[in-house]
């Protein structure tokens, strides 16, 4: 009788190598589309923040009507606002998201000097077409503050993945870096001062 031949010690050492390489493999494409996936939500909750932005820089031509129509008013605060304006625009045509965020908050600032300066002018504020851009106003900054949120939560998972071992390492490999979060200009946080003359 012939006796059965099993494997010998070469080809179990060749599967289990092989075996090895195929998990490696599977790890490496796993942790790559994570990497992906994370770097497009990224991008996905920027495009959401600049779409709000977008949102308010378009109410801004009609609110600054609305206030120039309503008195004779501050044409100052109204050529600050109109600037802004044209910074976000220009820097969202190449500008990067630090260039865009500094712009937006320039908006910002200008924006919250003329409701402030528009408080002064009964005339203005009993204005249903300002009213009803106000609350248009009011609430684009509303979501605006939840998609910089949602953007800096994408920014936290991404920036994770990338530092933490070893995936670090095939974000090294295939040029995944850190993002940068959403933050607020330096003096963002002090309410804008108007004076009268």
């Amino acid at each position: 009788m012939a006796k059965k031949k099993g494997l010998g010690t070469g080809a179990i050492i060749g599967i289990v190598v092989a075996a090895i390489v195929v998990i490696i493999i599977l790890w490496v494409i796993g942790a790559y589309n994570g990497l992906v996936n994370a770097d497009v939500n990224v991008d996905n909750a920027w495009a959401q923040v600049e779409t709000q932005y977008q949102r308010r820089a378009d109410l801004i031509p009609n609110l600054v009507a609305t206030v120039q129509g309503a008195a004779d008013f501050e044409q100052e605060t109204l050529i600050a606002v109109t600037e802004a304006r044209s910074r976000w625009q220009q820097a969202t045509t190449g500008g990067s998201i630090e260039e865009r965020v500094v712009a937006a908050n320039q908006m910002e600032s200008a924006l919250a000097r003329l409701l402030v300066t528009v408080e002064a002018y009964p005339a203005i504020t009993a204005t249903q077409n300002f009213r009803d851009f106000q609350v248009q106003l009011e609430g684009t900054e509303n979501r605006i503050s939840v998609e910089r949120k949602r953007y800096n939560d994408a920014v936290g998972i991404i920036n994770k993945k990338v530092r933490f071992f070893p995936t670090n390492i095939i974000a090294s490999m295939f040029g995944f870096g850190k993002r940068t979060f959403f933050e607020a200009v330096e003096g963002a946080e002090e309410a804008p001062s108007v004076e009268f003359t």
